[in-house]
């Protein structure tokens, strides 16, 4: 069951609560051999939809509060690209609702899920009312499946993110609305900004006054890289923020995934090579002592993420999931442990093992 089976997203916000999301299905699904890396289409939602409620059942076995349903890239403009236009509203409803099915067998949230259309472009303002109508036909999918809110995710533009929150406002019958962003190396005048050049806080307050319910930073960026930008938005934000980073150790001088290079060969690592350069368990222990730290109440992992990550931050954050039951145990390792039973063994073997 969901660790925190009480009520809708704001009331588990409420008074300082947390919630996990757990993002990252492209990636998982890339890897796994069932989505092709390029168009990043969810296509597996219609071919394998076993495998789709299977990892919905995993992220919320490992800690996740949410289940995201898998319409990530699943619109319009996405689908017309590699010739499946005819399939949108079935995909779209197949994975909602498989995501309220494993959210009711769970006790956790399902969340409807709208993201960069890939159409927005600042100096055509005629590019607006599309992008409406792609998200205008999701948003009502995942009210008619049941959504208990809508995340809208992974926006480089605030006119973008502006357009996504007015549609969730317009067509989301009252939903609340969660709105991350993602942000690259557009600086002017020496200050982050987004795509579209406006500096990073004021984007957000811009988004705060327009009655985002959550507002925050999901892909693109790591841990490392995401942590300095939060607590740069807890400095003017009142609402919860949400931090939900990809896997992957950015750097200064690499802040987002898609500009990392191979330090044996210096080629770019993006999308298919960024294996070498993946988060440990420990630096998701260090991303979720920050979370709380600075009192991030909306957070999860976005691409990377696998379910040891999650039940990783959701222990860190003083939670035992279902998944807790098989966290490791090294104490019963037959060559590094220290049980009783093993003590006769390890004094013969351990040591040519460890130091070989």
């Amino acid at each position: 069951m969901s660790s925190q089976n009480k009520g809708g997203l704001l009331e588990r916000l409420k008074n300082g609560g947390r919630v996990i999301c757990a993002e990252g299905y492209l990636f998982v699904f890339e890897r796994r051999g069932y989505l092709k890396a390029g168009a990043f289409v969810p296509e597996v939602v219609l071919e394998h939809p076993e495998l789709v409620r299977q990892l919905y059942r995993e992220f919320v076995h490992a800690g996740s509060d949410v289940v995201l349903a898998f319409t990530y890239y699943a619109h319009r403009e996405k689908l017309a690209l590699i010739d499946r236009d005819k399939d949108l509203e079935l995909m779209n409803r197949q994975a909602l609702r498989i995501a309220r099915e494993v959210a009711n067998e769970t006790g956790a949230l399902m969340a409807g899920n709208i993201c960069n259309s890939t159409l927005f472009d600042s100096k055509h303002p005629d590019c607006q009312p599309k992008i409406d109508g792609l998200f205008k036909e999701q948003i009502a999918w995942a009210v008619e499946e049941g959504a208990d809110y809508i995340v809208a995710e992974t926006f480089g533009d605030l006119g973008e993110a502006m357009i996504a929150l007015t549609a969730i406002k317009k067509y989301g019958k009252g939903l609340p609305a969660v709105i991350t962003m993602s942000l690259y190396r557009n600086v002017v005048d020496g200050k982050l900004c987004t795509l579209d050049g406006v500096e990073m806080c004021a984007a957000f307050q811009q988004l705060e006054v327009a009655g985002a319910d959550v507002l925050g930073l999901n892909c693109a960026r790591g841990p490392a890289t995401t942590v300095p930008l939060l607590k740069e938005l807890k400095k003017v934000l009142k609402v919860p923020i949400a931090a939900l980073p990809v896997v992957y150790r950015t750097t200064e001088d690499a802040p987002n995934m898609q500009v990392l290079k191979d330090p044996l060969t210096g080629k770019q690592l993006f999308p298919t090579n960024l294996d070498c350069a993946a988060c440990t368990r420990d630096d998701i222990v260090a991303f979720g002592q920050e979370c709380l730290d600075l009192d991030i109440q909306y957070m999860g992992l976005c691409c990377g993420n696998g379910a040891h990550y999650t039940r990783t931050l959701s222990e860190t954050i003083g939670r035992q999931p279902p998944a807790s039951k098989y966290s490791p145990d090294m104490s019963k390792h037959f060559a590094l442990g220290d049980n009783e039973k093993l003590h006769k063994y390890n004094q013969v073997h351990v040591k040519g093992i460890v130091m070989s």
